[in-house]
């Protein structure tokens, strides 16, 4: 077997990349662009490294995206081997990061090279936009590679984010889209008061009750044939001075939408407003984005990775809007047809982390058949 993958991946690995420090990664895989003729542009924004790597300069422009960064390790005893010493142990390839990320970042880089190889003449560009900011913050990566790409309008066709996104075998399942998440902070007043004088006070949870019942309880659309209806939930909630004898001047609540692309941020906001208002409270509402819903249908993208997973593992392929935000909530922005494909995601951000080694050059294949569809 090629190990060159697996290679790539354990140098990744070894390096201490703690979010949002890239700890030399990017080095190593510029290196290996710029040897098979990427034009690579360092782009460095508040102390984080991303890189913007092109070879081409016409379309379609097909561009893998991903993070060197890693999240913390948590007790490094726990761990059954070192976190960033790769250890290969019962087929399997241990180390922080292995399926979050840097696995998928290898498997570009020798997608790639392989692609390249075969057609030195392909039509159209390939990209890579790589960040050491996604793990944390997540404000001086990704986000401003995009800002930076689309003042110049430097767009995309396709994407491929390296994120983990398999549940039982590599293949399984892609990414073709993901939930917005849209958050509130709420204060609704009162008027503080003695417990024992409740006409002299004004409580602000019971005056807010009746408004969270009805938030609770309202459908807020039907989803649609990618996305379940779109979610409200309250995260926390706080009031009060500690003690039995005060009824409370304010109550604050913090709540969350998950929500597809069957809403709007301002049609979830409005009706929010319209529902506080019609409950007569006097309160004070911070929203915060932290990132717009996307949505990439069947189509040239969705085809052309489903067709060479079928190849290589011999699965259908089944799509899904589950879990979290990821970057591609910044590159939508920017790209007409956006998929997450990666390893299996069952040990992420997990003690022991770890990628099977049959899955590394299969899915180092299925990205070089996916170039072949798009650019050969």
């Amino acid at each position: 077997m090629n190990n060159s993958t697996l290679d790539l991946a354990k140098a990744l690995i070894s390096r201490h990349s703690l979010t949002p420090d890239d700890a030399g990664c990017q080095e190593i895989l510029i290196e290996r662009l710029k040897n098979i003729g990427f034009k690579v542009e360092k782009m460095h924004f508040g102390g984080v490294d991303n890189f913007w790597a092109r070879r081409g300069s016409s379309a379609p422009l097909v561009c893998f995206a991903g993070h060197t960064d890693v999240v913390p390790t948590g007790p490094v005893d726990k761990w059954d081997s070192e976190p960033f010493t790769p250890t290969l142990r019962d087929g399997m390839l241990f180390g922080r990061g292995a399926a979050d990320m840097k696995t998928s970042l290898a498997a570009f880089i020798t997608a790639i090279e392989a692609f390249v190889a075969e057609h030195p003449n392909h039509a159209g560009s390939i990209a890579l936009l790589i960040t050491s900011d996604e793990e944390g913050v997540a404000v001086d990566g990704t986000v401003k590679v995009v800002e930076t790409l689309k003042e110049r309008n430097e767009l995309m066709d396709y994407c491929i984010v390296g994120e983990p996104s398999c549940v039982s075998r590599l293949g399984d399942t892609i990414k073709n889209g993901r939930r917005g998440s849209l958050s509130g902070k709420l204060t609704v007043k009162g008027i503080q008061g003695h417990i024992a004088y409740p006409h002299l006070a004004r409580n602000p949870i019971h005056l807010a009750a009746p408004a969270i019942t009805e938030l609770a309880a309202t459908q807020w659309d039907q989803g649609n044939e990618y996305f379940p209806p779109t979610t409200w939930q309250i995260s926390n909630m706080h009031g009060g001075t500690g003690v039995t004898n005060v009824i409370p001047g304010t109550v604050e609540i913090m709540f969350n939408f998950r929500f597809s692309t069957a809403s709007t941020v301002d049609g979830l906001k409005n009706k929010v407003h319209a529902i506080l208002d019609q409950h007569g409270l006097d309160y004070d509402l911070a929203w915060e984005l932290s990132g717009k819903p996307f949505l990439t249908p069947r189509g040239d993208l969705v085809d052309a990775i489903g067709s060479a997973i079928r190849e290589v593992t011999g699965m259908e392929t089944e799509l899904s809007t589950s879990g979290g935000t990821s970057d591609g909530r910044f590159i939508a922005d920017i790209c007409t047809q956006l998929v997450e494909f990666g390893p299996l995601n069952a040990t992420i951000h997990k003690l022991n982390e770890c990628v099977a080694v049959a899955d590394i050059e299969p899915l180092s294949e299925i990205y070089q058949r996916t170039l072949v569809r798009l650019l050969a």
